[in-house]
């Protein structure tokens, strides 16, 4: 007991106080001072590299790719990890959710620390088949987050099924790696193919995304134990989830980065509240699994069609309820604040430029925002909100609803 205290306290002390020493010390400005001419150079002299890719453009070539990134963004894996969780795989899911917000944080940290901007479009051509990838274009570059994430996910999940199966055939370990390194290549390849990003992204996508894997692979143990079965937990991931909200470092210009982490810091929370309550009714490794006479085809297809109608419910209620109480406690509490979107009636003192939308000011000052800030955007908190009931639906509401209809 006091050893999980002593590392929760060191952990919230050790954010808690690079907050402080990074607004004091400038420290944002500073790193993107050192990298972002190097990494500008980088991609401003890579552009005859997607030239020459891009010469070799074709209708197969444009639906294989951005089929691809469809299918390793982050809208996918949000599709994809509910159905992992009803098909029994509780812990992959629950693991591969945390990493994949992991991934997102760290991934958004650097893009806006650096602040390096996407290949110029022209002469590159910038292929956005649908509107996330419209919203991707509006990041920065550096690093590729389709090539991060991908890397560590993959591996993951790959590593995962090999700990996980009786059989040690080399051929079968062969056979994944090559699967995996195929997917992973194809990938990055595709970022450049359809002018999202440089080679020097890609590159630092892969070195950040393997540190990261390695560096999951060595602690996903201790996090799922402490998840399932340690002490204050809930109390532990609301105090993280609030500093990471305040830790987020300040792009040069505004991007959509923020408010995609604080949608998946909202999504982890409600993973982490869902499974810490429910893990011993419906989360623990005993459960029925996918493909077994506890759990057949029909039955998950079943899951499906109640859960998916169930969860979108749930996000659209929590993210009115938010609405409503969230400005009804900042004015109790006396807090002033702006919506950039969700509360149009808010924005009578907002110029509603894009350059105002979910604006960083300073780790301390944000930190402190009661006598620091004029005005608080609360589009993040309904944000966050919004996406911690989805994803507690997923993991409490939803499988209490498989029990009572016998799914």
């Amino acid at each position: 007991m006091e050893s999980i205290a002593l590392w929760q306290g060191l952990t919230v002390c050790g954010i808690v106080s690079w907050i402080f020493i990074s607004s004091c010390l400038n420290v944002t400005q500073k790193l993107r001072n050192l990298v972002q001419p190097w990494v500008s150079h980088h991609v401003i002299t890579g552009t005859p590299i997607i030239l020459q890719i891009q010469k070799y453009q074709h209708g197969f070539l444009d639906a294989l790719f951005s089929g691809l990134s469809c299918v390793v963004s982050v809208p996918f894996y949000t599709a994809f990890l509910p159905l992992l969780f009803w098909s029994g795989h509780g812990k992959l899911a629950r693991q591969m959710t945390l990493l994949m917000a992991f991934c997102d944080y760290s991934g958004n940290c650097i893009k806006d620390v650096v602040s390096a901007p996407r290949p110029s479009c022209p002469p590159v051509k910038r292929m956005t088949a649908t509107k996330d990838e419209e919203e991707n274009a509006l990041e920065y570059g550096l690093p590729s987050s389709h090539t991060l994430n991908t890397i560590c996910l993959s591996g993951y999940l790959l590593h995962y099924v090999l700990s996980n199966t009786q059989n040690q055939d080399a051929s079968l370990k062969f056979a994944g790696f090559a699967i995996v390194c195929l997917i992973v290549c194809l990938t990055g390849l595709g970022r450049i193919y359809l002018g999202m990003h440089s080679v020097i992204d890609i590159i630092a996508g892969l070195a950040i995304g393997f540190a990261i894997l390695a560096f999951w692979l060595s602690v996903h143990d201790y996090v799922d134990s402490f998840i399932v079965s340690g002490q204050n937990v809930m109390t532990f991931w609301v105090v993280l989830s609030f500093l990471l909200l305040f830790a987020y470092p300040t792009p040069e210009l505004p991007t959509p980065s923020f408010e995609f982490h604080a949608a998946f810091t909202g999504v982890a929370f409600g993973i982490v509240a869902g499974v810490q309550q429910t893990y011993h009714q419906f989360h623990h490794e005993a459960v029925p699994h996918i493909f077994t006479p506890q759990l057949t085809i029909p039955a998950f297809f079943g899951r499906v069609l109640v859960g998916l109608p169930t969860i979108l419910v749930v996000k659209y209620c929590s993210k009115a309820l938010a609405k409503w109480i969230l400005p009804v406690v900042s004015n109790t509490l006396g807090i002033p604040i702006k919506s950039t979107s969700y509360i149009p009636k808010l924005n009578g003192s907002v110029t509603g430029k894009k350059s105002e939308k979910n604006k960083p000011t300073g780790y301390a000052m944000k930190l402190f925002f009661f006598s620091s800030q004029d005005t608080f955007d609360v589009d993040t908190g309904i944000r966050f909100l919004q996406y911690s009931g989805l994803a507690w639906a997923v993991v409490d509401l939803v499988p209490s609803l498989f029990s009572y209809l016998r799914l």
